[in-house]
């Protein structure tokens, strides 16, 4: 490890930049794309695995362990300056920002539909009634269910691999994962079909990486920003700003999708405009919300908080009021081993086993 005095230098072959990350075969490729990036632009950087309770508790459901389950221990390293850059899948940070860090850079995002592989090829129409689905996601769940096709929802945890080979294996007959995801570990010729945001909408910013420094690290920020896609920004801007309007986790049956679209304005000219989507479930497929709005690139927060409001004026809180009243019970019932024991957190540095990709990152889901 390389200890810090007056004259380090960061960013340099003697002390190259400390990217912090899970240690999944997904997570790993998402952070190398961005260590790829930064030396593609003149800096030195190197991966520094961290150990989250999410990994140490693969079994329990995501809402279960807790708020940050991917995120916190990477924060809490970066706080302490164990690594200088924490790479996120955007999608698991906490809607609350934290003003010790900044979200530097949100890289060109992947595709952010969800992904069915199926058996035998099948597509959702075809599986038949009774089919076993796998998701962790409540938002999944709920929509499946929604969809009134008759399939049974499994619940599912693990790395891409382990869910993909519940399918192989026949446990399954198909799970539902995060497209982006196989994309990142080139197993896009697993997916027998890339779900459409009129029968899914993917989670406020699936697909999308959060690169993020510690906020008084000025000079890094103006380094990192050199990652930052604009309209990547912008649709993540809206669809997380819906999300905390909503008061609702990353966990929470919330669906949301924005995109930069062109039209003409007035005066017959092309303009590019924020188009965003978003719904909000009952865990039990009951009922679905669902809303849209086109606003302004430059007022994405805004225009998610309007369309947030939009939809709680069509009752999406009493269908999370229902939700969060069954998550409560379900806890109760069945608490979780790590609610009161400390979280232990590894560290370890790897420099070169991490694949390599492409300079631009993109994105995908760690834990669907």
């Amino acid at each position: 490890m390389v200890h810090e005095n007056e004259t380090t230098v960061r960013g340099t072959v003697e002390a190259p930049w400390r990217i912090g990350t899970r240690g999944s075969l997904l997570a790993l490729t998402q952070a190398g794309h961005v260590r790829d990036a930064l030396i593609a632009n003149g800096q030195q950087a190197e991966l520094v695995i961290v150990k989250t309770a999410g990994d140490q508790n693969a079994t329990d459901p995501v809402q279960k362990i807790g708020v940050g389950v991917f995120t916190a221990a990477l924060r809490e390293e970066l706080a302490g300056g164990t690594v200088d850059i924490a790479v996120h899948s955007y999608k698991d940070l906490p809607t609350a920002q934290d003003p010790r860090f900044c979200i530097a850079a949100i890289p060109a995002r992947q595709d952010p539909r969800d992904a069915l592989v199926a058996r035998d090829g099948l597509v959702l129409g075809e599986l038949p009634a009774g089919a076993k689905v796998g998701t962790s996601a409540p938002r999944r769940s709920a929509q499946l269910k929604a969809l009134g096709l008759g399939i049974e929802i499994v619940p599912l945890r693990g790395n891409l691999d382990t869910r993909l080979s519940k399918v192989t294996s026949g446990e399954l007959d198909a799970v539902v994962v995060a497209r982006a995801g196989l994309a990142r570990i080139d197993r896009l010729d697993a997916v027998t079909e890339s779900l459409e945001p009129v029968q899914m909408l993917p989670a406020p910013a699936q697909g999308a990486l959060a690169v993020e420094c510690r906020s008084a690290d000025t000079e890094l920020v103006t380094i990192l920003s050199a990652l930052d896609d604009l309209g990547a920004r912008a649709a993540i801007t809206a669809e997380r700003a819906l999300l905390a309007e909503l008061e609702a986790g990353c966990t929470a049956p919330i669906g949301a999708l924005a995109e930069v679209v062109e039209s003409l304005d007035d005066d017959g000219r092309v303009v590019e405009e924020l188009s965003l989507r978003a719904c909000a479930a009952a865990i039990d497929g009951s009922d679905v919300i669902r809303a849209s709005a086109v606003g302004s690139v430059a007022d994405a927060a805004e225009l998610g908080r309007a369309l947030a409001r939009e939809l709680l004026e069509l009752g999406a809180r009493d269908l999370l009021s229902v939700t969060e009243e069954s998550a409560e019970l379900t806890d109760s019932s069945n608490p979780s081993p790590m609610e009161n024991s400390p979280m232990s957190e590894r560290s370890e540095r790897i420099t070169g086993t991490a694949p390599s990709g492409a300079v631009a990152p993109s994105a995908s889901e760690v834990q669907p």
